[in-house]
């Protein structure tokens, strides 16, 4: 594309809070404007923002009530300075990582002042795990919710000029439920940072991980759609070998989980809390196997994250993960829910780690360059498209 764009992303999470999306919006974000374009992100914000507040270049805070069941996030309330902005800013293209109070204000936007809008679909919010995690705890509430969950995706993304599915996977998924307008652009991971070169002596003490134990790492939400239950349930099978399971992250399960491997008193599970994304190459880096059980992505950027630094990953065989995993050359995949099968996997992995060795080759097409320039080609195809239909 020869001409520098003006792109606004508009998110319902940004840092602190870390995420799929907040990574992904911070690679892309990068990346685009070291090229040359400007982008600006609309994110849910702290309440006490009135009505707007610069957080960063380019960032600015919508205020917003707390989401009860998960404080990170917020319920964005739009306002009218916001759409002052839009105005100032004069977008050539909009970009939707939410089709929640922030996406439909960007999409509203775009509407009004005929910019073209893209979105990516980066949550299974449909799913009916999710709804009774984050959503109303009243069985008739997660019945009606999850009814027209998948009717108020179709309203929303098919008034998009076009749909992002980070794997084609997703894309199958959304072409099944009436959602056809879709193009596959995988999030990106950068991969220069997550490169195994950290010193990770202080951060294994700080893990009370012994010199002859090995660590599995699971990095992400700590919520029950996860299935940190079953990798719990694997520290319990595998508590007398030398194996340290940490977890990096938080959510709205958090003390749930901490409070069954208590309960269980065991003494191999480490529960770390938030990690900034200054530190968290350094967990992969101390890690000698990757571990996730979650069937609930729609990519599974943690699994590249840690492919890029080198770890061998045991993953939940399911369709995403089975786009990246290949057993035996850059992980394991066990039978989704079975904790003695993946119990086995990461037996057979750290009994023969030196022999997976393909880990940076399954990442290279996920880097922040290329993941960038298929970005682009479909803004510049939607932003073409656009103004044929408005000149004509």
């Amino acid at each position: 594309m020869e001409g520098k764009l003006k792109i606004i992303f508009y998110t319902d999470t940004y840092l602190p809070a870390i995420d799929g999306v907040v990574t992904s919006i911070i690679n892309t974000k990068r990346e685009l404007e070291k090229r040359g374009h400007s982008v600006y992100v609309f994110a849910s914000g702290d309440d006490r923002s009135k009505p707007i507040k610069e957080i960063g270049k380019n960032v600015f805070a919508v205020p917003g009530i707390k989401f009860r069941k998960y404080p990170q996030y917020r319920i964005a309330l739009f306002t009218l300075p916001v759409a002052m902005k839009f105005n100032s800013i004069k977008p050539d293209i909009v970009h939707l990582h939410t089709p929640f109070t922030m996406g439909l204000s960007g999409l509203a936007m775009a509407k009004l002042n005929k910019v073209p809008a893209v979105a990516t679909f980066h949550t299974f919010f449909t799913r009916r795990s999710v709804l009774k995690e984050y959503g109303t705890s009243s069985k008739i509430g997660q019945k009606l919710i999850a009814k027209y969950s998948w009717p108020y995706a179709r309203f929303f993304f098919n008034k998009c000029d076009k749909i992002i599915a980070p794997s084609q996977f997703t894309k199958k998924v959304l072409k099944r439920h009436g959602i056809p307008n879709t193009v596959t652009v995988p999030n990106s991971v950068d991969i220069e940072r997550f490169k195994p070169k950290n010193d990770t002596s202080r951060l294994r003490k700080e893990l009370k991980a012994k010199r002859a134990d090995r660590i599995v790492l699971y990095v992400g939400r700590i919520s029950k759609e996860k299935s940190i239950d079953v990798m719990i349930k694997v520290a319990e099978l595998l508590k007398d070998k030398n194996l340290v399971f940490v977890f990096a992250g938080t959510g709205p399960a958090l003390h749930h989980f901490q409070h069954i491997v208590h309960l269980k008193k065991l003494q191999n599970v480490r529960f770390t809390g938030f990690v900034s994304t200054k530190q968290l190459p350094k967990y992969y880096a101390a890690a000698d196997i990757f571990c996730t059980p979650s069937t609930f992505e729609t990519q599974g950027i943690t699994i590249l994250e840690a492919l890029a630094s080198g770890k061998p990953v045991v993953g939940a065989n399911c369709e995403v993960i089975s786009e990246i995993i290949k057993n035996g050359k850059n992980g394991e995949k066990f039978e989704p829910g079975n904790p003695r099968s993946c119990a086995n996997k990461i037996e057979k992995v750290i009994n023969k780690i030196e022999s997976y060795k393909d880990m940076s080759s399954s990442v290279s097409r996920y880097s922040v360059q290329e993941t960038t320039d298929t970005l682009l080609k479909v803004y510049e195809e939607i932003i073409l498209s656009k103004e044929r239909v408005n000149s004509g």
